[in-house]
């Protein structure tokens, strides 16, 4: 008989101690925390302080020293290549060892930060692992950033060491990796003294800076086969930091912890994906984001089965690939994003149809709103659950979900259903007051936040408090902030509905609007600018660029083409707007804030709403008629 969801949530509200201390002890721990949970300092939870334990030997040593040792732990397969490899957990084990030792060798101690941009390999694993085993701290950012972006998040954490790879391929397009990281490491002001490359064979220009760059593979010759103790980590020590975009110009670095992280996502892997121990999980998405690290790496090597590791697209070399490779591997749980579906909504049904899936048990959904058509088409095609769920990267783990390692509850097509155990959500008004059922308002958590979320702002406690909890304090109330509106139903379900603040996702991707505009604002020619998120069909967000040019600038199509370069040099190609045009000037209320609002209705062809406040009516116009000139006729 499967656990009942409302028992076993009460359970984790209610009495939070005894529901983790009991999830906690299915994990190896050196030393026993003192206590569950300290909320001494709230809003700064600590969870299993005094406890010590180390998130590699508990991924890796647990299993490969174990009767798992010869199992798969890393299935990767890269189209891009035509690469395909099978690491066992010993195999692994062993690499990981090597690595740390490297790493040891160099220097790295714990507390160190390490910086790790690589594609989708399995020594990118490794490099994580082998971080964790020796207590440094890793900083993994997503290999698609340009180097503008890398420097930012190299300055702010100020590495000991930066791990790269030469190149990557993505459509068969090469990505030049060590040029990047080179330009980066130009521009910082960090200077970083350490970068071991990992050399596929695919960049063959790529220079080597004497006294400072390494070989990955000379470096493990040179260690041989060392083995390194795992350090004994406190619960409340970091494991990571991870950037996201926030309403500031700069991403926020996200600290996660190392124990509390840990017994959360192993208890994730039963209560909500329904793991067992002959499962292969696989999700689809990049190292690089929160769902990378919590469920590519730790979650599924926690809990001891094979994960997935994916180099490539969706669509590439066909639009039968994923499900090519479930069939080859007889993958049973995946996750991956509504982007990729929709993106595979516009072939024809017989590239999945194509395939045996008869091993596959679910495929869950995150990143953005599962919109309701592509939730039908998914499930009808695949002839399988669909599970939608919602979680953030300060989150680390799903905060909404359906618990298919429980007794599921009913499916709502467009709610990713209820909480996830230990968030104690609600949606509230300006005031932080509850609203009525099917009222918008702003989703919050209520303290204590549960294990795996995040600890603070690397650098900033300030930070971490006004990005987070101060939107309500002047009420009197402490809650965590998601940034998302959604609405609670009288069943208690959820619905999404985008980002309350400056911040657009592409794609599951978030972008800081304001990054944008400071890009773009930067250009001698540009004398104001205005980014925003708009709907889109396969991304479900997408960035429109509004820019006002300084008064003598002449508007030209290269000087269009010249700004998105500029966006994507200095932030990455993900960042390329859908929309980018020039007009006169922007739509403002007369106390000088610029109406999103109204630039997102006229994007989106809606109705322009109520227009009192605006202060001259003609900017709107011009946006009308520029948008219009690109064959988007506008309503209203």
């Amino acid at each position: 008989m499967a656990y009942r969801y409302e028992e076993l949530y009460r359970l984790s509200i209610e009495d939070p101690e005894r529901f983790w201390a009991a999830e906690a002890e299915k994990l190896h721990w050196f030393k026993r925390w003192d206590k569950v949970l300290d909320d001494s300092r709230a809003p700064f939870f600590r969870w299993f302080p005094g406890g010590e334990t180390n998130l590699c030997y508990n991924a890796v040593d647990r299993h490969a020293l174990g009767p798992r040792g010869d199992k798969p732990a890393i299935i990767w397969e890269s189209p891009e290549t035509g690469g395909s490899r099978i690491v066992t957990f010993l195999e692994l084990y062993e690499l990981v060892n090597r690595f740390a030792a490297v790493l040891k060798a160099r220097g790295v101690n714990k507390g160190d930060r390490v910086l790790i941009y690589m594609p989708m390999v399995p020594e990118a694993l490794v490099a994580v692992l082998a971080c964790a085993r020796i207590g440094a701290i890793h900083s993994v950012v997503f290999a698609g950033f340009s180097y503008e972006a890398l420097a930012d998040r190299i300055d702010d954490c100020s590495p000991k060491l930066v791990v790269c790879a030469d190149g990557g391929v993505r459509k068969g397009k090469p990505i030049p990796l060590k040029k990047i990281v080179d330009r980066a490491l130009e521009q910082a002001r960090v200077k970083v003294p350490q970068v071991i490359v990992f050399d596929r064979g695919l960049e063959r220009d790529w220079r080597t800076t004497p006294g400072r760059d390494s070989s990955w593979e000379e470096e493990l010759e040179r260690v041989g086969e060392a083995r390194v103790e795992p350090e004994r980590m406190l619960s409340t020590d970091p494991s990571y930091i991870l950037y996201t975009s926030g309403t500031t110009a700069k991403p926020k670095g996200v600290v996660r912890d190392t124990g509390g992280y840990m017994v959360a996502l192993h208890a994730s892997m039963w209560q909500i994906y329904g793991c067992g121990p002959e499962d292969i999980y696989w999700s689809t998405s990049d190292i690089g984001w929160v769902v990378g690290h919590s469920y590519i790496i730790y979650g599924p090597l926690l809990f001891g089965i094979p994960t997935v590791v994916y180099e490539g697209t969706p669509d590439s070399p066909n639009p039968g690939i994923w499900w090519e490779i479930v069939e080859k591997h007889k993958v049973t749980v995946m996750f991956s994003a509504p982007t990729a579906l929709r993106m595979l909504r516009k072939f024809p049904a017989h590239w999945i149809e194509a395939h045996d899936l008869s091993s596959l048990r679910y495929l869950f959904l995150a990143g953005e709103p599962l919109d309701e058509p592509t939730y039908h088409w998914a499930h009808e095609t695949l002839k399988k659950p669909v599970i939608d769920h919602y979680w953030q990267t300060e989150s680390g783990w799903p905060m909404i979900t359906n618990h298919m390692g429980l007794e599921p509850l009913p499916i709502k097509p467009g709610s990713p259903t209820r909480e996830a155990m230990g968030w104690k959500l609600e949606v509230v008004d300006e005031q932080g007051e509850p609203v009525p059922p099917g009222t918008r308002g702003y989703l919050v958590a209520l303290p204590p936040l549960p294990p795996g979320a995040l600890m603070t702002v690397w650098g900033s406690d300030e930070k971490y408090l006004e990005s987070y909890w101060s939107r309500f304090k002047p009420h009197g109330k402490l809650l965590y902030l998601t940034g998302d509106y959604a609405i609670k139903d009288e069943d208690g379900y959820y619905r999404l509905l985008g980002r309350a603040d400056e911040v657009i996702n592409v794609a599951g991707h978030r972008l800081g609007t304001r990054e944008v505009e400071e890009v773009i604002s930067s250009h001698p020619q540009v004398a104001e600018a205005s980014a925003i998120g708009v709907a889109d069909e396969v991304k479900g967000e997408a960035l429109a660029v509004f820019v006002v040019l300084k008064k003598g600038a002449d508007e030209s199509e290269a000087l269009r083409q010249e700004l998105i370069g500029l966006i994507r040099e200095k932030i990455g190609p993900i960042a390329t707007p859908k929309v980018l045009n020039v007009v006169s000037q922007l739509p403002k209320t007369r106390s000088g804030k610029v109406m999103r609002r109204v630039l997102r209705a006229i994007c989106e062809e809606r109705e322009l709403g109520d227009l009192s406040t605006i202060e001259d009516g003609a900017s709107v116009e011009e946006i009308r008629r520029a948008l219009e000139a690109l064959g988007r006729p506008v309503k209203g």
